[in-house]
């Protein structure tokens, strides 16, 4: 089949599903046809959390995930890291470029042979406000990666990915609160680094009024410290990591 039908196809099949069941039996077919064996479409946090709303539909070899709890190794999946660190689909052999494969990474990469899954290739999912996610294809051990097929696996996991939070409630009906003007130019100092006196002097203000406008961005997103009040508005994308983060000298 031409992989631009296959897509279309997809996308079409995917929008139709019911539930979990229906996207897995979709989502495998498509695998298949691209010349992969497994599949996981997951939110990371889904490997130490079961709350029904983060996504997890998976074909990866019974045993796997048993095997990186009891060796400590569930968070330490290069994989998932890496999908933090970039904007597009990305073969396992490029992991090194994108993240350090330290001890524990490199295990977990080794291990994952003993269980028939060789090379992948993996879509980063990051929607601010909601867990980070991905969508990988694996392939067994002596198979290899379909690279003429990567880019339609690419639109394939970002279509399924949409589908699966489409299922799971995602987007949450709840809406970041509304900030002033003001309170954001204070919010974007604090997460800067700046205390209430150099907030004050950046923005001609008192001191007292510019605690006043980060205690009203408090109150707003119902957090009692400024370390969660960052975090939220990171979150919601009202500050940039670039504006929070001084640049590497």
């Amino acid at each position: 089949m031409p992989y631009s039908r296959l897509i279309d196809q997809f996308e079409a099949q995917a929008a139709l599903c019911s539930d979990d069941r229906d996207l897995a039996g979709v989502l495998q077919d498509a695998v298949r046809e691209l010349g992969f064996d497994y599949f996981a479409l997951l939110h990371h946090a889904s490997l130490c959390s079961s709350r029904p709303e983060l996504i997890r539909i998976d074909t990866y070899p019974s045993g796997w995930e048993r095997e990186l709890e009891a060796r400590g190794l569930i968070g330490a999946d290069p994989v998932h890291h890496a999908s933090v660190r970039t904007n597009i689909g990305f073969a396992w052999s490029e992991l090194p470029s994108l993240v350090p494969i330290g001890r524990r990474a490199r295990e977990v990469l080794e291990r994952s042979r003993r269980f028939d899954i060789s090379d992948g290739f993996t879509v980063p999912v990051n929607v601010p406000g909601e867990p980070c996610g991905s969508c990988s294809f694996a392939v067994r051990i002596g198979a290899g990666l379909p690279l003429e097929r990567l880019l339609c696996a690419e639109q394939i996991g970002a279509h399924a990915f949409r589908a699966a939070r489409r299922l799971h409630g995602y987007p949450a009906s709840a809406r970041c609160p509304h900030l002033s003007r003001r309170e954001r130019q204070c919010v974007r100092l604090l997460a800067a680094g700046k205390t209430d006196w150099e907030i004050a002097a950046i923005l001609g203000i008192s001191v007292e009024t510019a605690h006043q406008y980060v205690k009203r961005a408090r109150a707003a997103y119902d957090v009692v410290s400024r370390a969660q009040l960052v975090a939220c508005v990171l979150r919601d994308a009202l500050v940039s990591f670039d504006d929070a983060i001084p640049p590497a000298r």
